[in-house]
């Protein structure tokens, strides 16, 4: 690395971070706002709300920097274009593609710092926000690490796996107790999805019967079974498959596939956090024929505009696709790739054609 590069990526970070910086504040702001209807509910406060909004940070950051880095690249080299700087390079007979060559190195640096963000540091701060706040709104709730959530309803104890999809859970174990509270049953189950009418629907049903010296075991392949504990009381404790490290949601997509469930949302989701990261390299390497090009004399509000448009137009083809993975019964590794595989070959060829 030169002093070329060191230049070229000093100007790209400065402009990310600062684009970053706002997209977070932006979300931060209305995820507080969301809160507000929470607020006085139980224990849960103001200042609950304000912890949970700064634990969900990382989250946003992840989620965010692909636009984040297209708006800050385009920010970022358009200060280098219109300072000229770009044409002396281009007159001392350094080609565009060595230019984004730099623009490469920022881009695996910010891929970097996004694998830190999303792998590492949201997953454990987000789960902490949700166990904050679920306990805070709730008395009956408790934790057991990566075991689930565990809630109390009557004589039953429910702990429930992490959450697989909108209103379905990896997994239920109901424990049932007697008035003195001795173990009357136990029953598993391999998914657990919310009903309409608001039961639930257990599969691969197992249960076992305690009765003094006797015990009984029943199989089937579902069950119904009701509680006053609904999903959406549940979503405070668990995760959605958007939310999950890749490590897991790979555990979880073999679990499914094992019992011969449906992992397509799991599979879009793993496949799909892969795609987002590998975007963030070709969303900087998209500024570089822009700067060259018609926007190189362009104020920094055309070039935000632009990278706006094109980072929403992403933003919705990939939650387009997400629903086209579940709904359609699509390949969920085609459909996550696709969007990425749209702005890399953008990417290339307007690089290749500039001149």
């Amino acid at each position: 690395m030169n002093l070329l590069d060191r230049y070229v990526i000093r100007a790209l970070l400065g402009g990310v971070l600062v684009v970053v910086a706002v997209l977070v504040a932006l979300g931060a702001l209305f995820t507080f706002a969301g809160q507000q209807d929470d607020i006085g509910v139980g224990s849960y406060s103001a200042l609950d709300a304000f912890w949970f909004v700064l634990l969900n940070i990382p989250q946003q950051v992840y989620e965010l920097m692909p636009i984040g880095v297209l708006i800050g690249a385009l920010l970022g080299l358009g200060t280098l274009a219109r300072g000229s700087e770009l044409t002396v390079m281009r007159a001392a007979g350094i080609s565009v593609w060595r230019i984004a060559g730099s623009v490469t190195m920022a881009g695996v640096l910010l891929m970097v710092f996004a694998v830190l963000c999303g792998e590492f540091l949201a997953p454990p701060m987000q789960d902490m926000a949700k166990r904050q706040k679920a306990l805070s709104k709730f008395s009956n709730i408790s934790f057991a690490s990566r075991g689930g959530a565990w809630v109390r309803d009557g004589d039953l104890l429910i702990n429930v796996m992490q959450r697989s999809g909108r209103a379905e859970f990896g997994g239920m174990r109901i424990y049932e107790l007697t008035p003195d509270h001795q173990l009357a049953s136990v029953a598993t189950a391999s998914t657990a999805a919310m009903q309409p009418d608001g039961t639930w629907k257990l599969s691969h049903y197992d249960l076992t019967r305690f009765g003094g010296e006797v015990i009984e075991a029943e199989r089937v392949a579902s069950h119904d079974f009701k509680s006053s504990v609904g999903g959406d009381f549940l979503g405070l404790t668990v995760d959605t498959p958007r939310q999950l490290e890749s490590r897991v949601l790979w555990a979880l997509i073999r679990h499914l596939k094992e019992n011969g469930l449906d992992a397509a949302p799991q599979e879009f989701a793993f496949w799909s956090r892969i795609a987002r990261t590998t975007a963030i390299l070709f969303a900087a390497l998209l500024a570089v024929p822009f700067v060259f090009g018609s926007l190189r004399s362009a104020g920094s509000g055309a070039r935000t505009l632009i990278g706006v448009l094109i980072g929403v137009t992403f933003f919705f083809i990939q939650r387009l696709l997400e629903s086209g993975a579940v709904v359609f019964n699509a390949s969920p590794m085609v459909l996550a790739w696709l969007p990425t595989a749209l702005l890399a070959s953008c990417a290339l060829v307007l690089v290749a054609r500039t001149r």
